[in-house]
């Protein structure tokens, strides 16, 4: 099979896809609801399968609930995957995770309507549970077939209403087979949107993901001293929240310089015991780094564990609760990727993931790499996230053309 011409995907239906599957957990606001194995998903679910299978594909479930829907190719090859997930967080957007799904969705339809018959098969993906959102933790399929996480234990995990994982997945009738799960690819591919604001404010079309970075959490506790509020006078005081602050204060004034890509967030603080007449005697806050390179990573840490073991009176202690390495995707699929927006002019630059994907877990066992599309504001993970159904085709259309040079490469 070889190419003749550059093929386009059709915006317009792509937009009513969009739209049609946004259908399935609709919010009052636009957004969408549709956690995973709820009842929105399993319908959603449904008219996937539905969809696929008017194709012509075959559409099989592994013992995660992770749909498989392969369009046949002439040769016997490892397929080409393209995939992400269907499930949101509560009052999420339309286009986080499904995007991914559909642009495999229409990279079929476009085939099917310019006649090509794959030389390699085509297999679309939908992970289960990757927000994370009602059973944690996120990415919990994927990070079983990548042996990141225990089957049993993840089966058990319970939603805030005291069911099981195992449980709903029973009941939603998408428990399929373990032989049915993805063993090899030629490649990868998750289309994403950004869920940042670089590539709009860039100006960019297009950004070529190269890995998913390193990160690693932190919880700082501060013990101090609880007395009256209105009788201790303040030099006598070992007031737990000012010590917090200082730290707060020295953190940023040595992280700040240590790169401009580093992210840190220091997202939770719990005063202890939180009564305004009472001078806080505890405080516990978190502080969490995020860097593709792994020498960033350490020099936080280094940071961390030098603060002070004493402040403003307080006794300061520094625990790390988790961390990961930075996941970098494969070369050859990356560079497929590269020379497909080439082809299609769109502008364009390399970047790191700040956020987790299932392709960082897919990674470990097949070739993967992502494309990422702009957002608007940089939204995501509420109702107000927005791409543009032009900018959504551009991406899918960086997939259709990478699927069409996989397709064409001889060595394969």
């Amino acid at each position: 099979m070889k190419q003749q011409q550059q093929w386009l995907v059709n915006v317009q239906r792509l937009e009513q896809t969009i739209e049609r599957f946004a259908d399935y957990g609709r919010t009052e606001q636009n957004g969408v609801t549709r956690l995973a194995l709820s009842e929105q998903d399993i319908a959603v679910r449904q008219y996937f399968r539905e969809c696929c299978e008017e194709l012509g594909m075959q559409v099989v479930v592994d013992d995660m609930g992770c749909m498989y829907a392969t369009l046949a190719g002439t040769e016997q090859a490892p397929p080409i995957v393209i995939g992400s997930h269907m499930d949101t967080v509560k009052k999420g957007g339309c286009f986080d995770g499904i995007l991914g799904v559909l642009a495999g969705l229409e990279i079929v339809r476009t085939m099917k309507d310019y006649g090509i018959q794959p030389r390699i098969p085509i297999t679309i993906m939908n992970f289960t549970n990757e927000e994370g959102a009602r059973f944690e933790p996120s990415m919990m399929a994927s990070g079983v077939l990548a042996g990141r996480f225990d089957k049993a234990i993840m089966l058990n995990k319970t939603d805030p209403d005291g069911i099981t994982f195992g449980e709903a997945l029973e009941q939603s009738g998408y428990a399929g087979d373990v032989a049915n799960r993805i063993k090899e690819a030629t490649a990868y591919l998750e289309l994403h949107i950004e869920q940042g604001p670089v590539l709009e404010r860039e100006q960019l079309s297009i950004g070529l993901v190269d890995c998913v970075v390193g990160m690693v959490c932190y919880e700082i506790e501060v013990i101090g001293e609880s007395d009256h509020a209105g009788t201790t006078p303040m030099d006598m005081r070992r007031d737990a929240f000012f010590a917090m602050n200082d730290l707060v204060t020295i953190l940023r004034e040595q992280l700040e310089p240590l790169d401009s890509e580093l992210v840190y967030t220091m997202g939770r603080a719990n005063v202890y015991p939180n009564i305004h007449t009472v001078i806080p005697n505890r405080v516990v806050f978190t502080l969490e780094a995020r860097h593709k390179d792994e020498q960033i990573v350490r020099q936080v840490e280094e940071i961390i564990h030098a603060l002070p073991k004493q402040q403003s009176g307080c006794e300061v202690k520094a625990t790390r609760l988790w961390n990961r390495d930075t996941v970098w995707f494969d070369e050859q699929v990356c560079a497929t990727l590269q020379q497909a927006v080439q082809t299609l002019g769109y502008s364009h630059k390399t970047m790191a993931s700040g956020a987790g994907h299932d392709a960082q877990f897919v990674a470990d066992f097949l070739p993967s790499a992502m494309v990422f599309v702009p957002s608007v504001n940089g939204k995501s993970h509420c109702e107000e996230e927005f791409t543009s159904y032009e900018e959504c085709a551009q991406g899918v259309n960086v997939l259709l053309e990478a699927v069409m040079l996989l397709q064409n490469d001889t060595k394969l």
